[in-house]
This record gives structure tokens, C-alpha cells and sequence, in this order.
């Protein structure tokens, strides 16, 4: 199927199409995504908004290729047309899509999920390690040193506040050099202060690495600063 990836004079890096996710058993179904459509656009900062169960996580998960959908597609552009055409991410087999996800995407939670048994330092390695890829020491010294936690490198998630813990999630996200960072709730369990330092380096980060940022949140501040805000009712956009 051809697809146009030219709009407005912005580049759409990624499209969802008709994409479901539908739960239920006993013939009782909830569409936790119901057939989205949606561009996201390189080098913008999308924030994705909606109540509780509004699917708004779930969305994102599927656009990152952490979840498979029940029906629709993913597409993902080439970064220039000397790179090939566009990809279907859930045609991909299931080694391929986690090779594919971990050179191009990148992820931060709202729990950090940082392993608390490696310090970190070690944390940041893990996603060089999953990909069989060569860990960049030099980009890792550089990031604990712009984010501020050049003296924390060695010490244990339980020794950082949860700023510190969120930030070493964004750099342990930013080694592979991803071309989308999504992040599930990001300030979610951080003060209003460090929540703001949060978004900030983001939105600092997205312009000095030229990444684009796919963000859920339920803080209507945190929503206000996005180039875009895409709402989300009953799985839907509106």
C-alpha cells in the first residue's frame, strides 16, 4: 500500500491506521483502542491526553510495538528515501520487531523501571546488552554529565531520589540515539518541580538530538508545552 509522508511541509515519521486493541472473554469485549488514525510528525513533541481508561496508554504502547494490536497497522518512515520504504512494524516477526524497536525507539515509564539490582550506570548499558549492540561510553559520560548525575553514575536506583531515577530512565532511553522517544506518563510520580525539570530537558533533548517525543500524561500543564495535544475518549480520538 503506498503511503505519503509529506504533509504541511513536515514529515510524518510514523502513522497509525485503523489500529484496534480489543480485550474481553465470554463474549465481553472492550475496545481499548478503536480504530485510530494518527500521524505523528518528526521532530514535534506530541502529547496524548484523556480520563482514566481512555486508552491513552495503550495507544502508545502500540505505536511502539510493545503491544500487538487486534487489528490495523504501524507504519514507520525511512529517515530519507535512500533507506528503503516504509515499514509495517507488526509484519515484522517478533525478533525482528524487537531489533527494529531497539534501534529506533525509545521508552520512559511513569515506575522508571530501572533494575534495582544494577546501579546506574549498569542501567543505562541494559539496552546495549539486550541489542548486541557497542555501548557508547563517551554519549553515556556526556548525558550523566548534561543531566546533571555525573557523581550518582555508581550508585544503586535505591540511593537516587525519584527525579534522579527518572532521569537515568531518560538516559538509559536516549543511548541507542532513538529517532522516537515515547514516554508512558513520564512525571507521573514526580514532584511539580522535578516534573517540570523533566519536561524541560525532554523538550531540550528532542531539539539537540533532533528526536521526535510521543508523550501520554494526564497533566494538563505538562500538555500546554507539547507542539500538539491529541485527546483521547473510549479508546478514540477526538
Amino acid at each position: 500500500m503506498e503511503h505519503t509522508a509529506q504533509k504541511q511541509d513536515r514529515k510524518v515519521i510514523l502513522r497509525a491506521e485503523n489500529l484496534m486493541k480489543t480485550y474481553g472473554t465470554g463474549g465481553v469485549f472492550v475496545n481499548a483502542v478503536n480504530r485510530v488514525n494518527l500521524a505523528i510528525y518528526e521532530r514535534e513533541f506530541t502529547a496524548i491526553v484523556g480520563p482514566s481508561g481512555s486508552g491513552k496508554s495503550t495507544l502508545l504502547h502500540l505505536l511502539g510495538g510493545i503491544d500487538n494490536p487486534s487489528g490495523g497497522s504501524v507504519w514507520v518512515y525511512p529517515q530519507s528515501e535512500s533507506d528503503g520504504r516504509e515499514i509495517n512494524l507488526y509484519s515484522l516477526s517478533r525478533s525482528k520487531l524487537a531489533k527494529f524497536r531497539g534501534a529506533n525507539f525509545g521508552f520512559v515509564f511513569q515506575n522508571y523501571a530501572l533494575l534495582p539490582v544494577l546501579t546506574a550506570w549498569e542501567n543505562v548499558m541494559t539496552p546495549s546488552i539486550y541489542n548486541n549492540t557497542q555501548f557508547d561510553e563517551d554519549y553515556a559520560a556526556r548525558l550523566f554529565e548534561r543531566l546533571g548525575l555525573s557523581e550518582r553514575v555508581h550508585h544503586l536506583p535505591s540511593e537516587l531520589s525519584g527525579g534522579e531515577q527518572q532521569r537515568v530512565a531518560v538516559i538509559r532511553a536516549m543511548i541507542s540515539r532513538p529517532r522516537i522517544l515515547f514516554a508512558d506518563e513520564p512525571t507521573g510520580n514526580l514532584d511539580t518541580k522535578n516534573g517540570e525539570e523533566l519536561l524541560k530537558l525532554l523538550f531540550e533533548l528532542r531539539d539537540e538530538e533532533n528526536i521526535t517525543v510521543v508523550m501520554v500524561t494526564h497533566s494538563p500543564d505538562a500538555a500546554a508545552l507539547a507542539n500538539r495535544v491529541v485527546r483521547m475518549e473510549d479508546g478514540g480520538i477526538v
